[in-house]
């Protein structure tokens, strides 16, 4: 399901498919949105950067196995990768498995525009859009914004958002 961009390109921002080739590039944002919480811990850089490697490659082979067939993009913006964006589309809806992007990219208004693009293209056919959502991560405060309410609270230190199409 390829997503149709008109916010997004407003912004010069254009998704392509994800190849091994951006496996390096997928673990240092993995890592940018890490580096808070690791700062707390006091181990040597060499350690916290095997760690966020191995989390990585967990992570990703966790998604190739439970999202089986998602679609996972690169956000680039004037040509050069700053994000990611992982769908997987279900009957009544679409899962953000996830959604990322680089430090010097957030804030700027691409995921945003990046949503709204991914709701023009659900809502006409009745899909929900979900995400799962770290209790303390900032950008709740933009799913709020946009839309998103919690559905379900017991998933530890997620939460499940849902989007829903107006009636």
């Amino acid at each position: 399901m390829p997503l149709p961009l008109v916010g997004a390109a407003t912004l010069d921002v254009g998704l392509r498919p994800m190849s091994d080739a951006d496996l390096a590039f997928t673990a240092a944002l993995y890592a940018s949105t890490r580096t808070e919480e690791l700062a707390l811990v006091p181990w040597p850089t060499e350690t916290k950067q095997a760690f966020l490697l191995q989390q990585h490659a967990a992570q990703h082979a966790h998604y190739q196995q439970h999202y089986r067939g998602m679609e996972a993009m690169i956000i680039e913006r004037h040509g050069v990768a700053i994000g990611r964006l992982y769908l997987y589309e279900m009957p009544t809806e679409i899962r953000i498995v996830d959604i990322s992007l680089m430090p010097e990219a957030r804030g700027q208004g691409v995921g945003a525009a990046l949503l709204r693009d991914l709701f023009a293209d659900a809502g006409p056919r009745g899909q929900n859009v979900t995400i799962h959502v770290e209790k303390n991560n900032p950008a709740r405060t933009l799913y709020t914004r946009l839309g998103f309410e919690v559905l379900d609270e017991d998933r530890g230190a997620y939460d499940l958002w849902q989007w829903r199409p107006a009636a």
